[in-house]
């Protein structure tokens, strides 16, 4: 397959859970990546071969910023054409009694880290005169959920920054969109649940099951390649249909069954 040749991506987040899916995705694809993370990617960047290289990578902070896009270029062997700002931590705590540090590292790693990486890929994408940029948000970035306020709003700036980096961007070819996915089962949202969170969230959608970091990853494809080549400022919600309704859903029908 080749839909994504001579793409050249950077990934935060990609060592494990939707990010490692998008890397497998890309590189199916004919992509060549950059899993960039705060946790070991080295045995999945083994796993997917010369197309990619892991570089250890704090979204938060500028000057690793500054490094990978340097690393990257000599890993990859050119610029940059597509970033994925997949990086994200997730913290629950009533708007009355959270810990200012949790707010703190949420604004930190999903804001300022979605921030960073659109300034840090920029300049080289406006130059190659294209580029893709796809910025994950949340379905928390589309609506309000109890207990995620701080959460909710790190979620709604990255929505924002998307349409308006889109905007600035547009005029060089550079693209960017923000993708909301759903409750997705991997390590992240597990650990604030665990099965039981899966089972309930299945009941909650109306295709009545928890998505997998597979039924995500086809959609980066899409935005990274040339077939949405007149998308931008889109926001894509890759969600089992949660975001079609509203509080009144009373939740699994009792005729398909969750899985």
């Amino acid at each position: 397959m080749s839909r994504l040749k001579d793409k050249h991506a950077i990934i935060t987040g990609a060592a494990q859970g939707q990010g490692a899916a998008i890397a497998r995705a890309f590189v199916g694809e004919g992509a060549r990546v950059i899993i960039a993370d705060v946790a070991d990617g080295e045995a999945l960047a083994k796993e997917l071969g010369d197309a990619a290289a892991y570089c250890r990578h704090d979204v938060s902070d500028p000057a690793s910023w500054d490094q990978l896009i340097a690393d990257a270029e000599g890993l990859l062997g050119a610029p940059a054409n597509v970033l994925v700002n997949n990086a994200g931590v997730l913290r629950f705590g009533e708007v009355d009694t959270m810990p200012l540090d949790d707010l703190d590292l949420l604004i930190s790693v999903n804001m300022r880290g979605c921030f960073l990486g659109m300034r840090a890929v920029a300049p080289a994408m406006k130059r190659q005169r294209q580029g893709s940029i796809i910025n994950c948000s949340s379905v928390e970035g589309l609506a309000g959920m109890a207990s995620l306020t701080a959460y909710t709003g790190t979620k709604f700036a990255i929505r924002g920054m998307t349409k308006a980096a889109a905007v600035e961007l547009g005029a060089y070819g550079v693209r960017v969109n923000s993708v909301h996915p759903g409750m997705i089962d991997t390590g992240m949202t597990r650990e604030v649940g665990g099965e039981a969170a899966m089972q309930w969230g299945a009941t909650r959608v109306p295709l009545e099951r928890v998505g997998t970091p597979d039924d995500v990853a086809p959609l980066y494809v899409y935005l990274a390649g040339d077939e949405s080549g007149y998308t931008t400022g889109g926001e894509f919600a890759v969600d089992g249909g949660v975001t079609a309704t509203h509080s009144f859903y009373p939740g699994n029908s009792g005729q398909g069954g969750a899985a």
